[in-house]
Parts: C-alpha cells; structure tokens; sequence
C-alpha cells in the first residue's frame, strides 16, 4: 500500500511539473512497453526526463506492470531509474527497475527517448503469490511520448 502510495505521489508531482510547460526543464510523459522476465508484462507509467549537462539525461518513471495468470489479473506497481550516455539519435542507457518482488539492472538503445530496446537480469527480492518468482533474464522493448517537447 506504501508503494501505491509513493507511485501515485509522483505520477502526480511529474503531472503537475508537466502543465508548467515553459517553466520546467523537464520532459515528462507516458509510456507503454512489453517486457518478458518469467511471463510476459504490459508496463505502464509516466515518466520525467531532465538534462544533466554535457549530453547526459536523467529519466525517472513511475508505474504498474500487468500480467494475465490462471484467468486473473496482476498489477505489480514499478520505480525506474535510467540515466542515458548521450543525447544523438541512438541514445544508450543504463535503467534500474525495482518492485515489490524484483529489482531489475538493465542495459539498452533508445531512439530519441521514445523507442527503447532494454535487456538486463531480474533478482528475485520475494514471491508474488499465484506468479512465483519474478527472476531472471529480461526483454522489453518500449514506447514513449513527451508531452512537452518542442523543437
């Protein structure tokens, strides 16, 4: 319930950070994606990018992955941490992902920030009842959308 908590605090602070269009420096948006790690996840979250200086980016996601089993739906709510190397069309970057019962290190390719290609290893932190373990090697291949970006 905490974690709810803390993801609905700031899916509402990048809410409000993204109606300041001219007078924030940050990017904010949705954003959906697959990702396979022990059964397959529809992710998503809205997420806040903002620039670190010398073609470096800091991006900070909050959401929930969902998945089908045994005729029910699981909701697994998710923090993101992912900080990209450089700001050209292909954007590599490192993510860290946490939940309830897995933390996630990931590497990947992003197109713009909008496209991104991401695999990594999941650790096991607990069960999820009626899932099992959430481990392992991890997939995901994402789309995001910037709100309030202008060229």
């Amino acid at each position: 319930m905490r974690l709810l908590l803390l993801l609905v605090a700031t899916c509402s602070f990048f809410f409000v950070k993204g109606q300041e269009l001219g007078k924030s420096s940050w990017i904010v948006g949705p954003s959906v994606a697959y990702q396979y790690q022990s059964n397959n996840f529809v992710k998503l979250s809205f997420w806040g990018l903002t620039d670190l200086g010398y073609a470096d980016y800091l991006k900070i996601d909050a959401g929930a992955d969902f998945t089908w089993s045994n005729k029910k739906m699981h909701v697994i709510p998710e923090l993101g941490l992912t900080y990209y190397l450089n700001s050209r069309l292909i954007w590599p970057f490192i993510k860290a992902e946490v939940t309830p019962y897995t933390i996630s290190p990931k590497v990947g390719l992003g197109i713009f920030n909008i496209i991104e290609l991401g695999l990594g290893y999941g650790w096991s932190l607990k069960d999820k009842k009626e899932l099992g373990a959430i481990k392992g090697f991890n997939f995901s291949l994402g789309l995001s959308l910037p709100l309030n970006y202008t060229l």
